[in-house]
């Protein structure tokens, strides 16, 4: 079992420095198709290496209105990673990446506040946040209990600050690999705002 300390695939969430992100997560999905599902300008879908993406969007990198999404895969998943974002939150993003397969969203802002979405063919299962006591919600609310519970995600308690990391790594296998710097080219692009 994972510890919610570390020694898992999303290592990367604990130790470097991202006071906000939102992590969209597709099983057999490719990196593009993900990005279509999400609804990003198609205009702006490339493959692009760390150089590209500055030289793209820059100042717009951490924009939430229309976030900057980066993609790539790490054994049956599809990750999606905005760093100034949160449209893999919303209801009808989770329901198209998940529609025919599953997904699982992990967002993360500074409150501190970890919230999870677990999505299969269009449905939200399992929806739950850290800011207050747990209460788990979604179509089968308890779906995940077994994992939940060793890693203290207990209905009606505090989370503990990486129970969220660890479920996700426990129950699903989700790993995240760091783009490298140079040469590692991955898709990417803008999400188009959300409708009102």
């Amino acid at each position: 079992m994972t510890s919610t300390h570390g020694g898992g695939g999303l290592d990367l969430f604990r130790e470097g420095d991202f006071p906000f992100f939102t992590l969209t997560f597709v099983r057999g999905v490719a990196p593009a198709e993900v990005l279509s599902r999400m609804g990003v300008d198609p205009s702006t879908l490339a493959l692009r290496d760390a150089t590209d993406l500055s030289d793209d969007f820059d100042d717009d990198f951490l924009d939430d209105d229309e976030p900057v999404v980066t993609t790539g895969t790490d054994g049956p998943w599809t990750w999606a990673w905005e760093q100034g974002g949160m449209h893999g939150l919303d209801e009808r993003i989770l329901q198209a990446v998940s529609t025919g397969t599953e997904a699982v969203v992990l967002h993360y802002n500074e409150k501190p506040m970890h919230w999870f979405k677990y999505a299969v063919n269009g449905e939200t299962v399992v929806d739950f946040h850290t800011l207050q006591e747990l209460e788990p919600t979604g179509q089968d609310p308890t779906r995940l209990d077994e994992h939940m519970r060793p890693l203290g995600l207990v209905p009606g308690r505090v989370a503990p600050l990486y129970g969220v990391l660890a479920l996700a790594e426990d129950a699903f296998g989700i790993r995240l690999t760091k783009p490298g710097d140079v040469d590692d080219a991955r898709w990417s692009g803008r999400l188009d705002p959300l409708p009102g």
